[in-house]
């Protein structure tokens, strides 16, 4: 009779620990994001009445400058997206000590993103996951090893209780950030994504993030399409990639502007486009449901792609907490409703395959942006809650990366790590 491993146990019922600690966490910061976001929203609704409710607004997000601001000059670390940060960590490039960034990322992310900023939760999740779990081994005197363990489980825990997708959360972590599949690693990360989820699911419902309803596979006999729908979104994630990572130079433009107050810029940018465009605020999960409830034309399709793309950029490039994840699965949504339009236009495909691109169009736009196609694929099939699109998924998704490949593309979060380190030199 084989002995019981206790170890491989012990790794389990820690993951589970910090599932719970990181859920509870994330659970509020995720509640705190949303209830801003629709308070704001309705502010916007009450200014097409009575315009001094705008007023409000901009009072609001100076004071939002002013306060996130001073967090970022005081912890520099709380900046962006923070999977660059916890990839670092891991890789023992660079460290930080975990109080003082969570509580400072967790309150800058809540009124940034909270403001409609085109900025998602899911980044800075990660990032407080990490922290959590940085704290949980401090507290534990774990070090080395142990303790990268802890934070890798702590981050796919973030994503997990953001995304409710505990799976995909677990590879994201070894395929994106950790770069190994080590046998200590998997079972501690899937124990804290899988109780971090069952936290946020108790809060928010079993309902997907993205429940986009359909029942109809993409049939073999037009995969043709999905060949060029899969080289047009690897170009657009080749710019997605050059547009990112050099917003610093858009910047310099405002030297007047000391670096952490920044965002005053996306702060006052963003009250137009809250009056006239309120659908596009925020992360994007909500526009990416509408669109697939009611896919619009054309003309405005285009407006939402060239409005999210740039406010995206500027968003980010301000160095105010927030992430690109979710931003990036909403122009990929985006970009297959418009190629659906366009093919349905010219009678190349039926009107009802083009919510199917949507879905195929988002997996393939974060696969060739971030190089990490196994979780791009798996992550879209937990958020919209099926299966039945797995085959057009990976062919979509293989031809978005390779085209990627050929033009010389890294994945993003790596070069943004590499930005980061020489700043820090």
């Amino acid at each position: 009779m084989q002995k019981i491993n206790w170890r491989q146990i012990a790794y389990l019922w820690d993951g589970v620990l910090i599932g719970l600690a990181v859920g509870a966490v994330v659970s509020l910061f995720r509640w705190l994001i949303e209830t801003d976001l629709a308070w704001v929203k309705s502010i916007y609704q009450l200014a097409h009445s009575n315009h001094w409710w705008l007023g409000l607004i901009i009072a609001i997000n100076l004071l939002i400058v002013l306060i996130v601001g001073s967090l970022i000059k005081a912890t520099p670390d709380i900046k962006g997206s923070g999977i660059p940060q916890v990839e670092g960590q891991l890789a023992n490039r660079l460290d930080y000590p975990f109080w003082p960034v969570l509580w400072k990322k967790f309150i800058g992310g809540v009124l940034a993103i909270g403001s409609g900023l085109f900025l998602g939760r899911e980044g800075p999740s990660i990032q407080l996951g990490s922290t959590t779990a940085q704290g949980i081994a401090k507290m534990q005197g774990l070090n080395g090893s142990p303790r990268r363990v802890a934070i890798a489980a702590g981050a796919a825990a973030g994503l997990a209780a953001a995304f409710n997708a505990p799976i995909a959360s677990s590879l994201f972590v070894l395929e994106e950030i950790y770069h190994e599949f080590p046998l200590k690693v998997w079972p501690t990360t899937l124990g804290a994504s899988i109780a971090a989820n069952l936290v946020s699911t108790e809060l928010f419902g079993q309902t997907p993030v993205l429940h986009i309803i359909y029942d109809h596979p993409f049939p073999i006999n037009q995969y043709w399409s999905l060949i060029l729908l899969g080289i047009l979104l690897g170009i657009a994630g080749i710019i997605y990639q050059q547009t990112t990572l050099n917003l610093a130079k858009f910047y310099r433009y405002f030297k007047g502007i000391p670096n952490q107050y920044l965002v005053v810029l996306p702060l006052l940018l963003v009250i137009p486009i809250g009056y006239f465009l309120p659908e596009t605020l925020g992360g994007g999960n909500g526009l990416i449901l509408a669109i697939a409830r009611t896919v619009p034309g054309i003309w405005l399709l285009l407006i939402y792609l060239f409005v999210r793309f740039c406010f995206s950029a500027i968003s980010y490039g301000s160095g105010v907490p927030g992430g690109i994840f979710l931003p990036i699965l909403t122009l990929g949504a985006i970009l297959g409703a418009l190629y659906g339009q366009c093919l349905v236009g010219l009678h190349l495909i039926p009107a009802n395959l083009v919510i199917n691109l949507i879905i195929i169009a988002m997996a393939a736009y974060f696969a060739c942006i971030t190089k990490s196609p196994f979780t791009a694929i798996l992550l879209i099939t937990e958020m919209v809650g099926t299966v039945t699109h797995l085959m057009s998924l990976a062919v979509t998704s293989l031809i978005a990366y390779a085209v990627v490949d050929l033009l010389n593309g890294k994945p993003i979060y790596s070069q943004m790590l590499t930005n980061l380190l020489q700043k820090r030199r």
